[in-house]
């Protein structure tokens, strides 16, 4: 059962919509500070560093949450103290949690080959092409629409990509020639890939890390990889 959103945590998701943060990171924080005020019991405003520090080491050492989801919390509390509460930040100096330092896991250009030949869904090949040619994020990816798509120019414009900048990224030939067959096939309404019978939604984070993870094991690849990979 979801939250209600307190007086507080509204105001945060005031400050920072205002602030123009993408819709994902409102989410985040917001959530992030509920669950804060549900472990402490307090309201926002009445929680001290030190019941935050607490929380935060609950998280880390209890519950075993990623560093960065512990900065994500940080990073919450302290929009809320210096732009809702108007209160200085300096004080406080939340020290962030070292974060451990791991390879990237990369994949090489004949596994890469390996799994899109393997992809054998249209769709999910064309989703797949078009994430790793054009060096699209996750999100980018599921909120492109057709017109993102330049065939004239061989450019794909991305929208609210990190950081919200616009950018354009290059539109591969090979890309465009499975893009306009899935277009032919599909007539997506909204977003360029939409989940099968219901036209105008957009593909969930999980349904792509689902096709990724799907098509990587029937490739063959052994190696631990995600939509970010």
């Amino acid at each position: 059962m979801k939250r209600e959103m307190s007086a507080d945590v509204k105001k945060l998701r005031f400050e920072m919509e205002y602030r123009n943060f993408s819709a994902n990171t409102v989410s985040t924080y917001c959530d992030c500070m509920m669950v804060l005020e549900a472990k402490i019991n307090k309201p926002l405003h009445l929680i001290s560093p030190e019941e935050l520090k607490s929380f935060l080491h609950f998280l880390l050492i209890e519950q075993n949450r990623s560093v960065s989801y512990i900065n994500q919390n940080i990073s919450a509390f302290k929009i809320f103290t210096q732009d809702v509460l108007k209160q200085p930040w300096d004080g406080i100096k939340i020290k962030r949690p070292r974060r451990e330092k791991k390879l990237p896991t990369v994949l090489s250009v004949s596994e890469v080959e390996n799994l899109l030949s393997n992809t054998r869904n249209l769709k999910h090949r064309a989703m797949l092409m078009l994430m790793y040619s054009a060096g699209l994020r996750k999100s980018e990816l599921l909120q492109m629409k057709p017109k993102a798509i330049d065939s004239e120019r061989m450019v794909v414009s991305i929208s609210q990509g990190k950081g919200r900048k616009d950018r354009q990224s290059i539109l591969s030939p090979k890309t465009l020639e499975i893009l306009r067959l899935h277009y032919q096939m599909d007539r997506p309404k909204t977003y360029l890939f939409e989940p099968q019978g219901n036209p105008g939604a957009s593909i969930s984070d999980r349904t792509l890390d689902h096709i990724v993870k799907k098509n990587a094991i029937r490739a063959g690849i052994k190696k631990e990889i995600s939509s970010h990979t």
